[in-house]
């Protein structure tokens, strides 16, 4: 996916203003809902070095591979639980649009976030 135009997180930003700054580390979540957009836009994107920053040291995976005829197409936020500028936790349910093969395909998830010295990081989710 190309970084010019609307960012992938829904929001309607331009991709620059939006979750690119997040990607470029010009700014950084203030919300456990922020870094969950900001996550799936690096998805659309392909920006794995921002996913593995962005995932707790606790359970982030060693390595991650992308699957590049994946395309993340759609988000849409469900529900959110704390997360706020001031909590330390929350979760975020959301579910993620996509295409593979030419079909289309959906995941939801129930994620759980982290802040730590002032960052968010993702810490893991149940899908369904």
């Amino acid at each position: 996916m190309s970084t010019a135009g609307r960012c992938p997180c829904g929001l309607g930003e331009p991709y620059a203003e939006c979750c690119g700054r997040l990607h470029s580390g010009a700014g950084r979540a203030s919300t456990a809902e922020q870094l969950m957009r900001s996550r799936f836009s690096a998805f659309a994107v392909g920006d794995v070095d921002y996913l593995l920053a962005s995932w707790h040291p606790s359970t982030r995976p060693a390595e991650l591979e992308l699957d590049p005829e994946q395309r993340w197409v759609h988000l849409e936020v469900l529900e959110r639980t704390g997360g706020g500028p001031f909590d330390t936790g929350g979760a975020v349910r959301f579910r993620a649009h996509y295409r593979l093969s030419g079909e289309k395909g959906s995941l939801t998830e129930h994620s759980r976030f982290t802040k730590e010295g002032g960052t968010w990081f993702y810490v893991d989710g149940d899908h369904g």
